[in-house]
């Protein structure tokens, strides 16, 4: 058995004769263990020996949650541009089905104009939850997580604004591009987000902005239902978000963690 360092990349991929696996980022270069996500979370890393080229093998989703939890409206200025309260007295809460996750380099498939005609990216950073939880206290809240990665809430923007609630508007199939790893061992209350399109920048943000402290969400959550591990948090968009068309390719960088690119069509 061998320790998981402090902060690492950990990512879950296909190799070339199909068969999934998670491992550690080194360079260009990806250490393949056969530990479960379990396994990995408790520092039980079994590597079986083979090195596999990063840009050789298919990139999965990180993890393959029982949950996808969002937070919206977390950035005052994203929430009033998209017609939200910029300082809510509780967060603001909806789900994605696990059939909204693309990996990176995956494309996010937009429905037909006569559904929606307005669908937008926002970049976040992620939270996957390492352990399970309930009613967890706030100041133990960042010991349930195992690390960060980086999601896009794809939004269908009319459809959020006319239905009482967001699940159409938030779950078409590929609406949650997510990874395209997992770094361990960093602080996700001052990251900076920085979503391009087309090369162009349309969001510059930083999780020190949050109208709610991560571990106060994290408690939060855990007091309406039990996190367990592999799950997604979504900690919400900061400003800028805009409409997306086919042929537009879309990356998010945050600091520390990597890019997450994908394809619109």
């Amino acid at each position: 058995m061998q320790v998981l360092k402090k902060t690492q990349k950990v990512v879950r991929y296909r190799n070339y004769e199909g068969k999934v696996y998670f491992g550690i980022v080194e360079n260009d270069e990806i250490l393949q263990v056969s530990s479960t996500f379990t396994e990995i979370v408790n520092n039980d890393l079994q590597f079986d020996g083979t090195r596999v080229n990063y840009h050789e093998v298919k990139i999965l989703e990180p993890v393959e949650p029982s949950k996808v939890i969002n937070f919206g409206w977390t950035y005052a200025q994203h929430a009033k541009e998209t017609g939200g309260q910029a300082y809510l007295r509780e967060p603001f809460l909806f789900l994605k089905p696990g059939t909204t996750l693309i990996p990176d380099k995956g494309e996010i498939i937009l429905p037909p104009k006569d559904v929606t005609s307005r669908v937008e990216m926002e970049g976040e950073v992620a939270l996957i939850i390492g352990k399970s939880g309930k009613n967890i206290k706030e100041e133990e809240a960042m010991h349930y997580v195992f690390g960060c990665t980086i999601f896009n809430d794809v939004t269908a923007r009319d459809l959020t604004k006319k239905d009482p609630q967001f699940t159409r508007g938030k779950g078409f199939d590929t609406f949650g591009p997510l990874g395209p790893c997992i770094v361990t061992g960093i602080d996700p209350t001052n990251l900076q987000i920085v979503t391009t399109l087309n090369g162009e920048v349309v969001q510059d943000g930083n999780t020190k902005e949050m109208t709610f402290s991560i571990p106060f969400l994290i408690s939060w959550i855990s007091n309406i239902m039990t996190l367990e591990p592999g799950d997604v948090l979504a900690t919400g968009s900061p400003s800028g978000s805009c409409p997306m068309k086919p042929g537009d390719i879309v990356t998010i960088e945050v600091e520390e963690i990597g890019k997450l690119t994908n394809y619109v069509k």
